[in-house]
């Protein structure tokens, strides 16, 4: 006999949503997509798609990324759940919100070729549909406190970077100014970086020394997402 709990009548819509943060030209930005169809169409919007029968929740964030970037193994974590009654006019929609982390130099031209795709400064953002509004703002709560006690710098920047570059993508995550001493101070305390031979001499005729995040610390943080202690470096 069929428990009917499981009721053949409920008619809900399950979505997935993505919050993308990059950082561009020195500001943490926003991926974000004007809507092809109705309601809403030719507003700004987050990227998502209806969760398909066969796939989890997990597996289809991770398929929305690589439709979008070509890329696997970029930062993903599942944020939060969304389920107001009203929260879209069309159909009860409940959706599943992640937010992602990538590395704009690696996917720029490709998402940069795609005409309804644009990055948007953080603190420039446009109107947004619905409750998305309240998905970014909770996404950026969620990565600053994520942040302060793992280094997830090096997954917004290149490979190789100079101590004011990560100092500025830190200043722009927590939307406040860090005195430039004491963070390098820090920052190097906590043995999380690698310094190369090489400089970037973009800004200066002497340069900046490149640094790179410790391979065993990259591969440590992405298998267990242990804690390195950077909390004394944001302290404020």
């Amino acid at each position: 006999m069929k428990d009917s709990k499981y009721s053949s009548n409920q008619k809900i819509t399950v979505a997935i949503d993505c919050v993308i943060f990059g950082f561009v030209s020195e500001k943490l930005n926003l991926l974000l997509f004007k809507r092809r169809v109705n309601p809403f169409k030719g507003s700004w919007s987050l990227v998502g798609e209806v969760l398909e029968n066969d796939l989890s929740l997990d597996k289809s964030a991770n398929e929305i990324l690589y439709k979008l970037t070509g890329l696997e193994n970029i930062y993903l974590k599942q944020l939060k759940t969304y389920g107001e009654l009203n929260r879209d006019p069309a159909e009860r929609v409940i959706s599943i919100v992640y937010f992602s982390l990538i590395r704009v130099d690696e996917v720029f031209k490709e998402i940069k070729s795609k005409e309804d795709a644009k990055w948007f400064p953080f603190n420039e953002l446009p109107e947004l549909i619905l409750d998305h509004s309240e998905m970014v703002n909770d996404s950026i709560s969620q990565l600053r406190s994520i942040a302060k006690d793992q280094p997830l710098g090096f997954e917004l920047l290149p490979k190789l970077f100079t101590l004011p570059q990560l100092q500025i993508l830190y200043e722009c995550i927590y939307n406040t100014k860090f005195d430039s001493r004491n963070f390098r101070k820090k920052i190097i305390s906590i043995n999380v970086l690698e310094k190369t031979n090489l400089k970037d001499k973009s800004s200066s005729r002497k340069g900046a020394y490149l640094y790179g995040f410790k391979e065993n610390i990259l591969n440590e943080n992405k298998k267990n997402m242990g804690s390195y202690n950077t909390k004394d470096v944001f302290r404020f």
